[in-house]
């Protein structure tokens, strides 16, 4: 029997500052079985950094045509094609000819190892953006995840905090990849 994946429900409101954007969102999260707290946390800030009425989570894991998070236009080209993780260049590839933009959040302690043996087969691809979440940031992030969560994010001058109310996370991100 394969396992199903759980779902988590968080109310995600965010003051970026940096773009002039407020809001709260209602996200249901569903975690497929074999991705990590860390991942949906580094999910959830992805979203948070680049919250938006048309961005919505794709099934990503689950489907290798569709990323993590995506934002599509009204004709449904694809503005935003956000990935989490490590994904291999054919994929970056294969995203940065479907959509106008492709950022890559990753977090893992191997993630300057992957950049190194990645970066020359993506560097033509110019709509590829690749940021790095500091280990230290990403673990912290995944003490925050529960079924039910109330975050709050706020980003300014290029900093993230993101809070629960009872633990403050300061996300200082590392661009790899402009």
């Amino acid at each position: 029997m394969a396992l199903k994946s759980i779902i988590y429900k968080a109310e995600l409101s965010i003051a970026d500052m940096d773009r002039n954007y407020y809001g709260t969102h209602l996200l249901t999260l569903a975690r497929h079985p074999s991705e990590t707290d860390e991942r949906l946390m580094i999910r959830v800030l992805a979203f948070a950094i680049h919250a938006d009425e048309a961005l919505v989570n794709a099934k990503g894991l689950s489907d290798t045509e569709e990323p993590d998070l995506w934002q599509k236009d009204l004709t449904g080209a694809i503005d935003l094609w956000i990935e989490i993780g490590q994904p291999d260049d054919k994929r970056l590839l294969k995203a940065a000819g479907r959509s106008e933009k492709v950022m890559v959040y990753s977090y893992a302690a191997t993630s300057h190892v992957w950049w190194k043996q990645l970066a020359n087969k993506v560097e033509r691809a110019k709509n590829v953006s690749v940021v790095n979440i500091p280990a230290e940031a990403s673990e912290a992030l995944t003490k925050m995840a529960n079924r039910s969560m109330q975050l709050t994010c706020t980003i300014q001058d290029g900093q993230i905090w993101l809070t629960d109310g009872a633990d403050t996370v300061l996300v200082e991100r590392e661009t790899f990849k402009a």
